[in-house]
């Protein structure tokens, strides 16, 4: 039978597809891979004497995630609804979570949906870091990380793909444009504002140490979004080959459009340009990978890499201190990804999706907004207030001390490089 679809044995029961199986373990694979490649990229637009804090915050979230996870995490993203907000305990440990087919796929395995969207949580918060970066303790970014897992990715989690109200009212996001970017977009801004600007932003400069490690974590980034897009499909499908395809050329044609308008404003087209244009791209199809048409998704990406190239630019007129621009491109990406799954969605090549505005079905861009808006107010709002708390009671940032001495020596007592 078809993979994707449901096979029904003599006693009614569902019945595990292996080449859809196969399928998600590798998915699940490359998502897994894209946090060690985020801590690449990140750790090699800080200064050196940051790069190991930086790569700690996103490898740790491994560890942190996957246990939060197992206790409660998947029950409250997931499980059983609660008033459209937030999934019960009764999965808490996994209870129930086995390795028969579950309630999320008739084709595989309920604990490798469970695997695979873990790989998602430990993701989004590795990605708020960026917002922080070379400035935050470790032992507050611990507490942090666990506190907004908890109590903002989960509950939007269940809001859009557990059956909370946003999937209920028909919002469309097929690999977390609201649920990842957007989410990890405003609390970055929120983090950014409360802990306030690194030491002498503003009036030095801070050049990244290392842009051959940014461009292979880019590199890994791209490779493993193919997991996590073409995955989202959840089967080895017809959809997951137009998520993957999508997801490519959208891409590329952000990477273009990234330094072709840096080209104009800065007389030179940059490596570190290349390889944020690509991420852009990455963020804006995600919500509309399975939704779009190849040329939409080449639209969508040309007009990200401008969009989050001139957001980052505006970011020092505004005054925040986002350290590698996640909200220029997580944010702003995320936004005008969820936004544009309104406008270029099409049943002729997703007939589980839905039309957009250009294909007559203008409620579909207003159910969007209504996501994109929802998700902005909670992530910061909900962040910010987490932040407080931490930082009234334990204290959010490091001393200007330990600021010029770096995160290395402070918070691990290590170094990067000997040289």
């Amino acid at each position: 039978m078809a993979s994707g679809l449901l096979n029904i044995s003599l006693l009614g029961e569902k019945t595990l597809n292996t080449g859809d199986t196969a399928f998600m373990l590798i998915a699940s694979a490359f998502v897994m891979l894209m946090t060690p490649g985020l801590a690449l990229f990140y750790g090699g637009l800080v200064r050196s004497k940051n790069v190991l804090g930086t790569i700690m915050h996103s490898f740790i979230c491994l560890g942190i995630v996957s246990v939060i996870w197992v206790a409660y995490g998947y029950s409250l993203a997931f499980g059983p609804d609660i008033g459209g907000l937030i999934g019960n305990l009764d999965w808490m440990w996994l209870k129930g979570v086995g390795t028969k087919a579950g309630p999320y796929s008739d084709t595989i395995p309920d604990l490798l949906f469970c695997a695979f969207q873990l790989m998602f949580a430990i993701l989004t918060p590795a990605l708020i870091t960026g917002g922080f970066a070379e400035r935050m303790k470790f032992s507050a970014f611990l507490i942090f990380t666990v506190l907004w897992s908890s109590l903002i990715y989960m509950p939007v989690c269940h809001w859009v793909w557990g059956g909370g109200w946003l999937g209920s009212i028909g919002a469309l996001d097929f690999a977390g444009g609201t649920v990842i970017h957007i989410n990890c977009g405003f609390a970055a801004l929120a983090a950014a504002m409360i802990i306030g600007k690194r030491r002498g932003w503003g009036r030095e400069s801070f050049h990244p140490h290392n842009l051959s490690m940014t461009i292979f974590g880019a590199g890994i980034l791209w490779f493993g979004w193919f997991g996590f897009n073409a995955g989202s499909a959840l089967a080895a499908s017809e959809t997951a080959v137009l998520a993957f395809f999508t997801t490519q050329v959208a891409t590329g044609a952000a990477a273009l459009s990234w330094i072709i308008a840096e080209w104009v404003l800065r007389a030179k087209p940059t490596t570190l340009g290349a390889a944020s244009g690509a991420v852009a791209g990455l963020v804006a199809i995600t919500p509309a990978a399975g939704f779009v048409s190849p040329v939409s998704a080449v639209i969508i990406g040309l007009i990200a890499g401008v969009l989050c190239y001139t957001a980052v630019l505006v970011k020092s007129r505004l005054g925040y201190d986002d350290a590698s621009d996640v909200v220029g491109i997580h944010g702003i990406g995320g936004i005008w990804g969820a936004l544009s799954t309104g406008l270029f969605a099409s049943i002729a090549v997703n007939p589980g999706g839905a039309n957009g505005l250009f294909f007559g079905n203008p409620h579909q861009f207003v159910i969007q907004s209504i996501g994109v808006g929802a998700t902005m107010a909670y992530s910061f709002i909900g962040s910010a207030v987490i932040l407080k708390i931490i930082d009234v009671t334990l204290g959010l940032r490091i001393t200007s001390e330990e600021e010029v001495q770096g995160l290395d020596i402070t918070q691990h007592s290590e170094i990067g490089y000997s040289i």
